[in-house]
């Protein structure tokens, strides 16, 4: 596996409070790593936006998620690839949020696939695990599932606490 990206943090100091610093990347991506819910915002084909929660990893600089293919995300995704991916809290006064934007690709290949598929048991649980076959999950009900990653192409961390902070990546 290749070293992972390690871009520039940029701090933008219209919202971040006096003497905050940026969130490293190294931070976000830990912050990914360990986040259980995400929300994934595609484009309809009427490019009205379309927002649901979804469960993922992060493996090999990249957010990983399944979804069945007549979903209205997967449906989303074959005629436009942008999304972003947000996780995070709700509370105004500590906590952080990331933020994702990039383009899904579909995951075809069965040995990558076992690899995330492994990471998806190893943080979930077994209730997640998934046999891989046919560049697909499948789970013990019968369930097929298409896997995409989402490389990031832009990222941002939005951090509160005794400071605030605003900082973006760009890969």
């Amino acid at each position: 596996m290749a070293a992972e990206k390690e871009p520039e943090a940029e701090l933008d100091a219209r919202y971040s409070s006096d003497g905050a610093d940026p969130t490293t990347w190294s931070q976000a991506r830990r912050f990914l790593a360990d986040a259980e819910i995400y929300w994934l915002t595609t484009v309809r084909p009427d490019g009205r936006p379309h927002v649901t929660p979804v469960i993922g990893v992060w493996h090999e600089d990249a957010l990983h998620f399944s979804t069945g293919a007549d979903e209205r995300k997967a449906r989303n995704i074959v005629r436009n690839a942008k999304v972003v991916i947000t996780t995070g809290n709700n509370a105004l006064r500590e906590g952080l949020d990331v933020v994702v934007e990039g383009e899904a690709a579909r995951v075809r290949s069965d040995t990558q696939l076992r690899r995330i598929a492994a990471v998806y048991e190893a943080k979930y649980g077994e209730e997640w695990r998934f046999e891989v076959r046919d560049e697909l999950f499948r789970g013990e009900s019968g369930n097929e599932a298409l896997v995409y990653e989402v490389e990031p192409k832009t990222a941002f961390a939005y951090g509160r606490g005794t400071t605030y902070s605003q900082t973006r990546w760009l890969f």
